[in-house]
């Protein structure tokens, strides 16, 4: 099965796709947001060329694991998406996947604005990588109703 996972934010979304077989991420160029119905079809184009199965956008709790203005945006942004492809919907916790990407992009030797250009994709890669590490039992309690 192959993911498309979003990095979900108001300017810009991080993408990254898994491959068929569902085991490894790829970096898709972000996507900057030019108003809602804009955002979405390119999204489900994007989804579309790609050949996806299903989409994991990344759930930003806090480090107590409560909401922020940031998760409420990410599940409405999911539900909005759910409501506009039958394809399935996953939330996955993205706690700390920037500074992750951040690091691991620092160590490739990426800074400044090549940096800030890749972090976002870079973060939906982690998003993807976690989410494709859950037994499949786990990954369908995330999927949106």
């Amino acid at each position: 099965m192959k993911y498309l996972a979003i990095d979900y934010g108001q300017k810009r979304s991080g993408l990254a796709v898994s491959d068929a077989g569902g085991g490894m991420a790829f970096p898709r160029p972000a996507m900057q947001m030019r108003g809602k119905d804009a955002y979405f079809a390119e999204l489900l184009a994007l989804a579309e060329h790609e050949g996806v199965h299903a989409f994991v956008v990344g759930l930003p709790l806090r480090n107590t694991g409560e909401d922020s203005e940031s998760t409420r945006q990410a599940r409405n942004m999911a539900a909005r998406l759910r409501r506009r492809t039958p394809l399935p919907v996953y939330l996955m916790n993205e706690y700390l996947s920037s500074h992750e990407a951040e690091a691991r992009l620092r160590e490739t030797g990426a800074g400044g604005k090549k940096l800030k250009n890749k972090l976002d994709s870079a973060s939906a890669v982690g998003i993807l990588e976690s989410f494709l590490a859950l037994p499949e039992e786990r990954r369908q309690a995330l999927q949106v109703p």
